[in-house]
């Protein structure tokens, strides 16, 4: 069965055209046909007699696209293991932020995430998560990567890691680490290593700074309480270029008052961070309210106002489904 190209780092393809009896230099060769000048077929190399018995690159087009009136697009992906997983396009003036998907569905099952009531279904190779990003409408527009789109980016770290390397080396797409966000709800097992070993900017999910009302938001409170999450990033330096975004969707009723702000305030105070406001979208079969406007603003106003620079996040693709928490393989 053939294997693709597409998600092979430069070691590994180094064992690949040394098994093939082939130069060792032909691997970087290989690397610069796959990942800078975004070949679609094996054909297509100079190189290619050897490899295309055994391999092929491995880009796979969306199987459906939809697209938002504020111009947002949603593709559906197939995985090499069979599955689908969506993707979302952001364009916003000169800037097009792709989120990116890193598992088939989620185990985290937080109340809220329409991903996470489809339980999980595997993790998703290197190639399932780059092909997100080289078959996308325009990949060359591309200013941003967010791993915000299905599944928990730390629950698939060697994957995640290997996308992450490719995307940020010489021999691959050579993005600035700087230009790609990892989400995570703050997974401790996998969190220490990432922060040791990445400079790309890291999103923390907390949604409530109240150990109670989290753990009923996120079931994964339980193990990882967002206390000793937060702990442990103020180990790290925050003050240069890497940057950590605590994201908090906001619940009418539930996490919107006062009351969570300043008890907010006293969890980040002295970190440098900041917050973002996420507005919550309904999905069937759960109790939450959507938050009002004017609570959303001063709840804002205050974080703002107590030095913690919070920002409300413009909720883009609801007429799609493809908003924040809306994503699901179908």
């Amino acid at each position: 069965m053939k294997q693709p190209l597409l998600g092979k780092t430069l070691g590994e393809l180094t064992d690949i055209v040394t098994s093939l009896s082939m130069p060792r230099f032909t691997a970087k060769q290989i690397a610069e046909w796959v990942y800078q000048k975004q070949i679609d077929n094996i054909d297509e190399m100079t190189n290619r007699e050897k490899l295309g018995s055994s391999y092929y690159i491995g880009k796979t087009a969306p199987t459906r696209r939809s697209e938002s009136i504020d111009g947002t697009v949603k593709y559906l992906f197939p995985t090499l293991s069979g599955h689908t997983i969506e993707t979302v396009y952001i364009p916003d003036g000169d800037r097009a932020t792709l989120c990116v998907s890193s598992q088939i569905g989620c185990k985290m099952n937080c109340l809220f995430c329409q991903t996470g009531k489809q339980g999980w279904q595997g993790n998703l190779t290197p190639t399932d998560i780059l092909n997100q990003v080289v078959s996308c409408d325009y990949p060359e527009r591309l200013t941003n990567i967010v791993f915000m789109g299905q599944g928990e980016p730390l629950d698939n770290y060697d994957n995640l890691t290997t996308s992450l390397s490719i995307l940020t080396a010489d021999y691959g797409w050579q993005w600035s680490p700087r230009r790609i966000t990892v989400s995570t709800i703050g997974l401790r097992t996998h969190l220490r290593q990432f922060l040791d070993e990445s400079q790309c900017h890291l999103a923390v999910s907390l949604h409530s700074p109240i150990h109670e009302v989290r753990e009923q938001l996120m079931p994964a409170e339980r193990q990882f309480p967002i206390a000793d999450i937060v702990s442990l990033l103020r180990q790290y330096d925050w003050t240069h270029q890497r940057r950590i975004t605590f994201e908090y969707t906001m619940f009418g009723g539930l996490n919107d008052t006062q009351l969570y702000a300043k008890q907010l305030v006293h969890l980040l105070s002295g970190l440098h961070c900041r917050v973002n406001l996420i507005r919550w979208h309904r999905i069937p079969g759960v109790e939450l309210n959507e938050v009002d406007e004017t609570r959303m603003t001063a709840f804002r106003d205050y974080l703002n106002n107590h030095g913690i620079p919070t920002t409300i996040r413009a909720s883009r693709g609801q007429d799609i489904f493809a908003a924040c928490g809306m994503l699901i393989s179908n």
